[in-house]
């Protein structure tokens, strides 16, 4: 009897488990919730083993990815490690090396991408900067390369936020592109 062998054992997993619902897990003491359509995954899906250019950045994928609400202590050492994994924050099949998130609105964070400029940390590009402090975390890349094994050091930042916007065509308008870096403000000395 001959036995097919495949390369492709993950998408035949999840062809073979698709009538299967995602159900409800803990991780690290964590909730994660149940995927509730199947969009999430799609996009995912489609990320994850796109060979061409990336999507072109939108409203929906700066909410997604780069801002949170209010509940998880932004200072706990496990948010990173979470707010990944649930986000699904990766660059095709690898860890991202550094990522943040902010504790914002989106409407606050695309007004940002109206004021002047600043140099970014890499010195070469220009970065909006916010007028007001912002709350976040910065997640630095500690262990393994590919997902899902990727470990990150969380770290608590009040600052300025510094991004990159870009032109997006359909609404007319700049929107928010990349953090580029949360910029704490200069400490006073005292006389």
């Amino acid at each position: 009897m001959r036995m097919l062998i495949t390369t492709y054992s993950l998408p035949l997993l999840l062809l073979l488990l698709q009538p299967l619902q995602f159900q409800e897990v803990y991780y690290e003491d964590y909730y994660l919730p149940a995927y509730r359509s199947t969009e999430g995954f799609e996009d995912f899906w489609v990320e994850f083993h796109s060979t061409g250019p990336t999507r072109p950045p939108s409203k929906e994928k700066v909410k997604r990815r780069i801002l949170v609400n209010p509940g998880m202590p932004l200072g706990d050492s496990g948010y990173c490690n979470y707010q990944i994994m649930r986000k699904n924050v990766y660059y095709k099949h690898s860890c991202v090396t550094e990522h943040y998130f902010l504790l914002m609105q989106y409407d606050e964070l695309e007004k940002t991408c109206y004021n002047g400029f600043v140099p970014c940390k890499n010195g070469i590009r220009k970065c909006n900067r916010s007028k007001n402090l912002v709350e976040g975390v910065y997640c630095n890349l500690t262990e393994a390369s590919d997902i899902p094994m990727c470990r990150y050091e969380s770290f608590y930042r009040r600052g300025y936020v510094l991004i990159t916007c870009t032109w997006q065509n359909e609404i007319q308008k700049l929107i928010p592109y990349t953090i580029n870096d949360l910029v704490e403000p200069p400490k006073h000395k005292s006389p």
